[in-house]
């Protein structure tokens, strides 16, 4: 069944569209697609016409039979994290002969927390492109009902939001990982172990919230609320959640940061207040960036497979647009403890 603005009108064109925005029909390709050299007034006409003539292609699998692009849509691209997945995507596409076009919302504070629209979709929709990626951003009911009825496979890495059971989602055993990066502190003999989470709403933040707590209840310690905080995932939450913390009349004498960029802001409160890591205070992230090996002291951490989870997007997308069907909506990869230098048994009182 195809897409139509009015019942019985014929399903839009490129042409239309760019007559509709006033531009000639390569400029409204080039928006299609993504390509630079379009101003971004003259992209935002192409948008609209494109919302107003309700131009997307049919649904169903895709007819072609060899894709050329999939569309890439980041949260943000100004960090570590993003760098390895979006390595592992282009990987990925060079491998099946696929391009990958990419985009990211805007980068203030406020990115994570904002939807990129029906419209957006609609347009890579139109595009042709094989299908989209979205990395930890959040993507609204409507969004997915138009992925869905524009016939775009959609696959989410890392969700910011839960997901309903249509969509494939693709992320590592993040339970599993808070699991192990906890028991590792309680095997150290750390007791008081805080937890310097992500946004509360982030599906794969919450997962390890949930190993770390389990990781403390099955050794007989009851969670300490006042130890377990929540925040983005940047450096600057992670000092401010470790100040909190540290402030306590009873502070933790180890953190579990949800995140590599998380533990870069508790080694960096740490410092502040003269403490020494790991013999003060013992300290262990997530993901195995950059940042964990170059941070000093280096950072123990729990390694997520980041390139990998790229990589099996990547070959997803083109599976989902030959019509296949997964043999699973939630793909998880297996993590692993990497231990450096930055965590210790705690000092003797």
């Amino acid at each position: 069944m195809q897409q139509t603005s009015e019942p019985g009108r014929p399903r839009a064109t490129l042409t239309e569209v760019a007559e509709r925005a006033g531009v000639s029909k390569a400029t409204a390709s080039k928006v299609l697609n993504g390509r630079p050299g379009v101003a971004e007034a003259t992209r935002r006409l192409v948008r609209e016409a494109i919302a107003e003539l309700d131009y997307v292609p049919s649904t169903g699998p895709r007819e072609s039979p060899a894709p050329q692009s999939i569309h890439v849509v980041f949260d943000t691209i100004l960090n570590m994290y993003a760098v390895y997945v979006l390595d592992g995507l282009i990987g990925g596409g060079r491998e099946l002969g696929v391009e990958m076009v990419t985009d990211s919302l805007e980068s203030e504070a406020t990115a994570q927390d904002r939807p990129f629209g029906v419209g957006r979709v609609k347009e890579i929709a139109a595009s042709g492109a094989a299908g989209l990626v979205v990395v930890t951003a959040q993507l609204t009911g409507e969004e997915m009902d138009a992925c869905e009825q524009a016939g775009l496979p959609l696959v989410v890495i890392d969700p910011a939001n839960p997901l309903d059971e249509r969509v494939t989602s693709i992320g590592a055993t993040n339970w599993a990982g808070g699991v192990q990066a906890t028991r590792h502190l309680l095997d150290l003999g750390h007791e008081r172990i805080g937890f310097a989470g992500g946004p509360a709403q982030s599906v794969p933040g919450r997962e390890r919230l949930h190993g770390y707590r389990e990781a403390l209840e099955s050794a007989g310690i009851d969670p300490d609320p006042a130890l377990m905080g929540s925040g983005r995932f940047e450096a600057e939450s992670g000092a401010a959640q470790t100040d909190a913390m540290l402030d306590l009349e009873n502070p933790p004498t180890a953190i579990f940061a949800a995140s590599d960029s998380i533990a870069v802001g508790v080694l960096r409160a740490a410092r502040r207040r003269g403490l020494d890591v790991p013999a003060d205070l013992s300290v262990i992230g997530f993901d195995d960036t950059y940042n964990a090996m170059w941070v000093e002291p280096p950072l123990t951490t729990v390694k997520q497979p980041l390139r990998q989870m790229g990589r099996v997007a990547a070959r997803t997308i083109v599976d989902l647009a030959a019509g296949k069907v997964p043999d699973s909506h939630h793909v998880q990869l297996a993590t692993t403890l990497v231990v450096r230098e930055s965590t210790s048994r705690p000092r003797a009182h």
